[in-house]
């Protein structure tokens, strides 16, 4: 007894220095932030408020007029205060020496990048790594991306995205984590913590931002951008829980999105930015908005010109802004005018110096700067191995009749079609900044691994002419090339592995769908299939759900692969062959037609449920026969 009460007695003596620790910890930052608040002019203050994508390559010629010139001035006279978009150590190396050398204050500037599923090392798209329901995998995928990206000398991502959609055809449900928020509060704490790690300022973590702080998943017809309209309940009980947990898990920056939610641009939404994440939630960190957002206030009717535009983002508690240059054209003259006080411009520059506090920049500008550490830890062998992990995690198995899977080692005529299974770069998905090109696995590279005896046909092309992220993709529906050898391959193979969905550039932003089956003529290739062989292990690849109906009453076997990332084929193979069993669950419903959509299984119970055998129960007249309707298959 008397041991323990002396156990208990020097607790709590450790308890009460730590917290004296660590209070003097965070007195001692706060007098350096205002410190260096202190000795800024109002320019240099709107000047960390600004952040402007790279513009020029800093190892090459200096820009000589134009917009380029513009930002390059800005830059040498301390007027910005972040950059995206710059890569690799030598490039940040020397943007960071010309600030802190040849800026009056030397304040270092914050390097973002889009580090969303991976950075060299790709790993699954966010929506597959949900669907493994393992958030030890998920935060060990984010402190991989983490430590490749701040090695290339990022330290700060514009991730994780935690918006909840229930629409399908909304692009950029592959970089979330489906329908659920409870699920979805649990992986945004994950990730962040994965990105932050324990202690920011190591050199192999980074600033994560919780973004789209809100509403922006819930986009009407689920087209990107569109217009959100919800009410109270969807906002506190689907919007907001990832986001309070991104902001209690100590997610060091918000990004605000493109949406009204209430009829008000989230960029100009005090409501959201200072009452509720400022306010209720206690938040410290920062708030930028998303890429030009601000402007975009204009074409949302909500502001009269770019001047006003500024007054109402920097009021509402936008503290960075990104790519719309309204800061730094006008916010000096907003406070000038009395429009906008200095007590909003000294918080948002108290906010982000913070940041930069926390992520040792003041002290060591150059920390992310190491080359050794670009040489040795991106891309590593170590890395791909985990990728390798999270992606046979994230892999779903939906439906298996008959037992045609797993397939034997030493099974003769298989059969492996669809031109995805040989693609090398869709496999990789959308938003996958820092990647090399047509640098995954395939599928068929992954089978021939594991059996010799693999016959291959590609059918038709999914895709004509050029794929890049930046433009749409242009589907081929005419082009029925490959066609003949496929359904030949097919005749002859005891069992057809059909691999089909969609490129990786079909989703992500920008990459709304009206329709959500099989794109191009790849029905059409699976119908035909079917008619000679109905041994058919149907491979999806697909950064959404789709609906495919046709396939699941009749195809007896589906797996749902997403786009993987780097070591797809190789996760795929394993998991064809037995090596792996599949134990992913969808985080997202899959429908059994887009007329379904918003489609989630934590509907609220309507007072007409179903069935009736009359027609005045919640249903549709020309879908009531299905006993699966209207849940689709989620």
């Amino acid at each position: 007894m008397n041991i323990r009460r002396t156990n208990l007695f020097f607790l709590a003596i450790f308890l009460v220095w730590f917290s004296i620790s660590l209070q003097g910890q965070k007195r001692d930052l706060d007098f350096r932030v205002d410190s260096l608040l202190r000795l800024m002019t109002l320019e240099e203050k709107v000047g960390q408020m600004t952040q402007y994508n790279g513009f020029w390559e800093v190892t090459g010629p200096v820009p000589v007029g134009g917009d380029a010139r513009k930002k390059y001035d800005h830059l040498k006279n301390g007027l910005v205060g972040s950059m995206l978009n710059v890569t690799g150590v030598e490039e940040v190396r020397k943007m960071q020496e010309m600030v802190v050398k040849e800026t009056r204050l030397g304040i270092p500037l914050i390097f973002g990048l889009d580090v969303i599923h991976g950075h060299r090392t790709v790993f699954p798209i966010p929506l597959a790594e949900a669907a493994s329901w393992d958030l030890d995998a998920i935060e060990k995928s984010a402190r991989i991306g983490a430590t490749e990206a701040s090695a290339r000398g990022i330290n700060w991502t514009f991730g994780p995205m935690v918006d909840i959609s229930r629409d399908a055809r909304w692009g950029r449900v592959m970089e979330g984590a489906g329908e659920d928020p409870y699920l979805g509060a649990k992986i945004a704490a994950a990730r962040v913590k994965g990105f932050q790690g324990n202690d920011l300022s190591a050199p192999n973590t980074i600033a994560a931002c919780a973004k789209h702080f809100a509403g922006y998943g819930f986009a009407e017809a689920g087209r990107d951008y569109n217009t959100v309209d919800v009410g109270t309940s969807t906002i506190y009980n689907a919007i907001l829980p990832p986001f309070k947990a991104a902001a209690e898990a100590g997610v060091r920056t918000f990004m605000n999105s493109f949406n009204v939610l209430n009829g008000i641009p989230a960029t100009g939404n005090a409501f959201l930015q200072r009452e509720i994440l400022k306010g209720k939630w206690g938040f410290t960190g920062f708030v930028v908005s998303d890429w030009g957002s601000a402007w975009e206030m204009m074409d949302h009717g909500f502001a009269r010109d770019l001047k006003h535009a500024a007054e109402l983002a920097a009021n509402a508690g936008s503290d960075m802004d990104m790519e719309s240059s309204g800061y730094v054209n006008h916010l000096k003259a907003l406070v000038e005018e009395g429009k906008v006080t200095m007590g909003v411009v000294d918080d948002a520059v108290r906010r982000i110096l913070r940041v930069k506090f926390e992520l040792g920049l003041i002290d060591d500008p150059y920390r992310y700067c190491d080359e050794n550490r670009e040489k040795t830890l991106v891309g590593s062998a170590e890395h791909h191995a985990a990728a390798l992990e999270v992606a046979k995690k994230s892999i779903v198995l939906l439906k298996n009749e008959g037992g045609l899977l797993p397939l034997s080692k030493s099974q003769k005529k298989i059969g492996l079609i669809g031109v995805l299974a040989s693609e090398k770069n869709s496999p990789l998905g959308s938003w996958r900044f820092g990647s090399i090109d047509s640098s995954a696995v395939s599928v068929l590279e992954g089978m021939q691994k594991i059996s010799k005896d693999i016959a291959y046909a590609q059918g038709p092309s999914l895709v004509t002419g050029i794929v890049d992220f930046e433009q749409e993709l242009k589907i081929n529906e005419t082009d029925r090339t490959g066609m003949k050898e496929a359904i030949v391959l097919a005749k002859k193979s005891d069992v057809v592995v059909l691999v089909l969905g969609e490129h990786g550039f079909q989703s992500g932003e920008g990459r709304s769908r009206a329709k959500l089956d099989l794109p191009g003529l790849q029905q059409e290739l699976l119908e035909a299939v079917y008619k000679v062989n109905k041994n058919i292990v149907l491979v999806l690849m697909n950064g959404r759900p789709l609906t495919i109906p046709w396939a699941a009453s009749r195809v007896p076997a589906i797996v749902e692969a997403w786009h993987l990332g780097s070591e797809s084929g190789n996760a795929i193979a394993q998991t064809l062959f037995g090596e792996h069993n599949p134990s992913g669950k969808l985080p997202m419903s899959f429908p059994k037609s887009v007329g379904q959509l918003p489609l989630y299984y934590n509907h609220y119970p309507t007072g007409r449920p179903w069935p009736k055998p009359e027609v005045f129960w919640s249903h549709y007249t020309d879908e009531s026969n299905d006993p699966l309707y209207p849940f689709g298959l989620g």
